[in-house]
């Protein structure tokens, strides 16, 4: 058994339910149980549950029947008891036998394992009616197979099927249960499609707008809400708690040069992440698969700052948004000293270096956006006919305007165009040597 210090501004609350921590340690250098448990305590923090200690088994493979061994499991069970904890929680996904056998192993608490404890925390962060869909989805999914009689209950409070709930002939509550949760599970499905195709509409206007589109991705309270704030006043909540922010955020900016980009903040990422999340928030996380160029926001204070950036490459590559140009961005520098900033800008000598809270670094970022926008852009030079007014307002609203002159034959401009839009101005393009006199001959 092992114990856990509380940070000093996690003052412990008597009305809160108090938890028991429970991991295996496998060996692992990249993520030490000691780090994964220190993790699964802030979010437990985050979901309103004191923890009062933790323990630790030692295993090359988690047993099969109980996660932990036999026991172990009645060890915990006694310390339950002395600590007066009425939760234990797994750092690790059990499965629904894994459970069932450890719930009857520890009648006196209730077991929750990662999964669950995630799932609470998005549950009382969502906000949006698609986050809130997307969270109920993901939760019945992941109790559909764990429906016994203790989890029955929190799929009647959810469904309404409790007291005056039908029965089939010789239909069961555990059946009742099952057939309700599969019936919502399809209706969630049904509004979560209705929901996505408006989310899809909007998302089809900002790609045909011509705007860059860079999304903000990184492991959870790495500091993208406040990167948002800083560049761009958004007033995006942004606390010191996993997962404080679901809904995605989308902003505009107006750079240094007069082109305006958007910037989309999204839900942070973490270690284990649950895969039903992953799909449940796959058309949320479509900002990031079809954005122009992601900023990989980092935590560089934190102690697992690298096992964190291998986290979210994973899960990046699970949805499918490993194409997109990407900035690795080091924030909350002003935690670093001298010696760290020297060695993780070595580390990483293509890394914009920050502080969101501070502002320093922001204007290198800001300069970097820029070249990141120009970058994917083509200069080009037109002759617009003034039977072709349509063209002009189209250079207004969809690529960056560098010049504009009125001559005899036309418009002439000067823009950096985005790919999208390109074809609408090639048949009016002119050498750029051209472009200097009175008039100008319109290229075929």
């Amino acid at each position: 058994m092992s114990g856990r210090s509380r940070p000093p501004e996690w003052e412990r609350d008597d009305t809160r339910p108090r938890a028991i921590l429970v991991g295996v340690d496998r060996g692992a250098s990249e993520w030490p149980i000691e780090e994964s448990l220190a993790e699964l305590e802030r979010l437990t923090y985050t979901a309103g549950i004191d923890v009062v200690t933790t323990a630790t088994q030692r295993l090359d493979k988690a047993n099969p029947r109980t996660f932990i061994g036999v026991g172990k499991a009645e060890e915990v069970a006694l310390l339950a008891g002395s600590e007066d904890a009425d939760i234990v929680i797994f750092d690790d996904d059990l499965t629904p036998r894994q459970q069932a056998n450890l719930e009857g192993l520890l009648p006196d608490a209730r077991v929750f394992d990662r999964t669950a404890l995630i799932l609470e925390i998005f549950a009382m962060h969502a906000v949006s009616r698609e986050g809130k869909l997307q969270v109920e989805l993901a939760q019945l999914e992941y109790l559909l197979p764990r429906l016994r009689g203790m989890w029955g209950h929190l799929v009647r409070e959810r469904l309404g099927g409790g007291r005056g709930a039908r029965f089939g002939a010789g239909e069961s509550q555990l059946e009742t249960d099952r057939r309700l949760a599969r019936k919502r599970i399809a209706n969630l499905k049904r509004e979560l499609r209705h929901v996505s195709a408006a989310r899809e509409t909007q998302r089809k206007a900002r790609s045909g707008s011509g705007v860059f589109r860079v999304a903000l991705v990184g492991y959870t309270n790495a500091g993208k809400s406040s990167l948002l704030n800083a560049l761009t006043g958004a007033g995006v909540l942004a606390y010191d708690m996993l997962f404080a922010t679901l809904d995605s955020t989308t902003r505009r900016l107006t750079l240094a040069d007069g082109r305006e980009i958007t910037l989309t903040d999204t839900v942070g990422f973490i270690n284990k992440l649950p895969h039903g999340l992953v799909e449940a928030f796959k058309s949320t996380l479509d900002e990031v698969r079809e954005a122009d160029l992601l900023l990989h926001v980092v935590d560089a204070s934190h102690v697992q700052a690298e096992a964190q950036m291998t986290a979210v490459d994973i899960v990046l590559k699970e949805i499918d948004a490993s194409a997109p140009p990407r900035v690795l961005v080091l924030n909350k520098i002003d935690r670093l000293t001298d010696e760290d900033r020297i060695r993780m800008a070595s580390r990483h000598p293509d890394a914009v270096l920050l502080s969101a809270v501070s502002g320093k670094g922001i204007e290198t970022l800001l300069e970097r956006l820029a070249a990141e926008a120009a970058r994917g852009s083509t200069t080009m030079t037109v002759l617009v006919p003034y039977t072709h007014g349509e063209l002009v307002r189209l250079a207004h609203e969809k690529t960056h305007l560098v010049s504009e002159r009125h001559t005899p034959e036309g418009t002439q401009l000067v823009m950096q165009v985005p790919p999208a839009v390109v074809p609408s101005f090639s048949e009016y393009e002119i050498s750029a040597d051209a472009s200097g006199s009175g008039s100008a001959e319109v290229n075929p």
